[in-house]
């Protein structure tokens, strides 16, 4: 725009009084048509006033010079409260680009600028955000000032705002799926919801889960809650001092009018932005942990419920301290989210819990403890479930002692998984002691345990390995129906595999079983065990039955200590398929004498 060509009238009435002499009072130049000028100003005046776009002019010192009536409009201050003033003056709240502008001035290169900041027209956007081009304006020559037009764009970065808040809370969300309910764990889950949220979203954030099972502590009183505390995450310095919130037990009960207790019973959450004690006092119940927070410097709680179908497992409450902003409506849903999913998890995670209990129970009691062996035979166990699932499983074990201190070893594996498995499991243990007390070779015994299982109706073929330990006599003797092959570790060093000759499983009706027997010294190990132990995907069952051998387990070990590390370096706790153990050695100090002839 250039100045040169304007009349003074261009300068509107209420503004000329505060223009420069030269932009108020030059007359037009003089080979300009006077009557066709006034027509083009009178219709640029009616577009400057009539548009929606704020119009500013600026004196050289960023004073103005006129405003236009959308400017008033949108600031919510009259157009002569302007006149002889800088934006600052008017506006304090505004930002002021007066550097962007002095640019301008000196150079005459049109620049965009941002305006941003509150007005006296309330918004729902709160701050107002406006794009202007300012130009310079120029005279015969001389710098006059600067005319600015502008754009109010609030709504569209309020869109941005919200979408990219959006785009936050989803990679927020998507983060909290991978690093959340990683494990069946309910506690190793419940930390893990509290370490990511704070923080992430709080500066503390602490778990708790509702308490069914009292473990010998005295039940809540009526119309109480109680909730198990999960974990405190906290910045070092402040967790020492939290952590007396609930006191020195390991749970909290909650009344009815807390704000905990309402949050779960209503599945909506609670805020207290800026709390007041009061406030504070609903959701710790006490005035003594009201202290604590405000000793730490809690000055806003959100309580969010972990809910699931039909009732909610637990709350999460998200605090903020010190310099931390409150609370916003984008952190509310943000934690809804991230509880829901983590809700699942830990419902989830308790439920597995509970029924692997009670598997584990099922096992244990269809499974039994091994008969005692003779004193002169020590034998230890271990059973693992499949990590897969919580299944029961077919596998088992027994020690049975038999007449003229022997002792009957058996190691068996039923193919499957389930309760029927584990019911056939049963009724093979069954059968098989049955046949052991009838004095039969080891051979023998399988076959009639192979003819026994066929006329029940037993409709699941089992792998079998008998062991006959001969105290006097200092050898074993065994058998095998498809089992994989016994682990000898002897005192000198040496660890080596019984091959046997291989049998049909029992079940099958096929029969055909021979015996091996071989020297078993005092002090001895004699290892059995299921596929379980050595089963690896993608490698040769027969490698890893041979890797036994070369692992370093020495037969001075105790039994459970060298069970425990075979479970260690095979599996590391969890495994693919149910794994059996039996150990079993002769007591050096407990081997009598076989009777000599005189």
């Amino acid at each position: 725009m250039n100045a040169e060509r304007l009349p003074p009238s261009w300068l509107f009435p209420e503004v000329q009084a505060h223009a420069p002499r030269s932009l108020a009072t030059d007359p037009f130049p003089p080979s300009v048509d006077g009557t066709r000028m006034s027509c083009e100003c009178g219709s640029l005046r009616g577009i400057i006033e009539g548009t929606s776009a704020p119009v500013v002019i600026l004196d050289r010192h960023l004073r103005h010079l006129y405003v236009n009536p959308a400017w008033s409009r949108v600031t919510g201050v009259p157009a002569a409260a302007f006149l002889g003033k800088t934006l600052g003056e008017v506006l304090p709240d505004m930002q002021s680009p007066d550097d962007v502008l002095i640019e301008v001035l000196a150079d005459g290169r049109p620049r965009e600028v941002t305006l941003a900041g509150t007005t006296r027209v309330p918004s729902p956007v709160g701050r107002r955000l406006w794009r202007a081009v300012f130009h310079r304006l120029e005279m015969h020559g001389r710098v006059v000032g600067v005319c600015g037009i502008a754009v109010e764009v609030s709504n569209l970065r309020q869109y941005l705002d919200d979408l990219e808040n959006a785009h936050q809370r989803l990679a927020l969300l998507d983060a909290a799926a991978t690093r959340v309910g990683t494990t069946l764990d309910v506690e190793a889950t419940c930390a893990e919801l509290a370490d990511f949220l704070a923080p992430s979203l709080a500066d503390i954030a602490a778990v708790g889960i509702v308490e069914e099972e009292f473990f010998g502590a005295p039940p809540p009183l009526a119309g109480m809650l109680r909730l198990r505390k999960m974990k405190l995450t906290a910045p070092p310095e402040l967790h020492r001092h939290l952590s007396e919130l609930g006191g020195s037990e390991p749970y909290v009960d909650l009344p009815r009018g807390s704000a905990p207790r309402r949050c779960m019973d209503s599945g909506r959450p609670w805020l207290g932005n800026l709390a007041s004690d009061e406030l504070f006092q609903r959701v710790v119940v006490g005035p003594e942990r009201v202290r604590i927070l405000r000793a730490a410097g809690v000055h806003s709680a959100l309580v969010v419920p972990l809910p699931t179908a039909g009732r909610s497992v637990g709350i999460v409450i998200l605090m903020r301290v010190g310099a931390s902003p409150s609370f916003s409506n984008d952190d509310i849903l943000t934690a809804q989210g991230v509880a829901a999913r983590a809700a699942v998890s830990i419902d989830s995670a308790h439920r597995y819990s509970h029924e692997h209990t009670m598997t584990l129970e099922l096992q244990r009691a269809l499974l039994s403890e091994p008969d005692r062996p003779h004193p002169t035979v020590e034998v230890a166990t271990r059973y693992l479930p499949s990590g897969r699932s919580a299944l029961v499983g077919g596998d088992w074990y027994d020690s049975i002692a038999l007449p003229d201190c022997r002792t009957l070893l058996v190691m068996g594996d039923v193919m499957g998984h389930g309760f029927q498995a584990a019911v056939a499991m049963s009724q093979y243990r069954s059968v098989l002691r049955t046949v052991a007390a009838a004095g039969l070779p080891v051979d023998a015994m399988l076959t009639e345990a192979d003819r026994r299982a066929a006329r029940i109706g037993l409709d699941r073929a089992a792998t079998c390995l008998l062991v006959l330990v001969d105290t006097v006599a200092g050898t074993c003797t065994a058998a095998t129906a498809g089992h994989l092959p016994p682990l000898v570790i002897r005192p000198g060093g040496g660890t080596g595999l019984m091959h046997l000759p291989a049998g049909p499983p029992i079940g099958t009706e096929l029969g055909d079983y021979e015996m091996t027997t071989f020297a078993f010294e005092p002090g001895s190990v004699l290892l059995l065990y299921t596929d379980g132990l050595v089963e690896q995907r993608g490698a040769d069952i027969d490698d890893s039955v041979r890797r036994l051998t070369t692992m370093a387990l020495s037969p001075d070990d105790s039994l459970d200590h060298l069970l425990d590390t075979l479970l260690t370096q095979l599996t590391n706790g969890m495994c693919e398929d149910d794994i059996a153990l039996l150990a079993a050695r002769l007591r050096p100090d407990a081997v009598p004498r076989a009777p000599t002839d005189n």
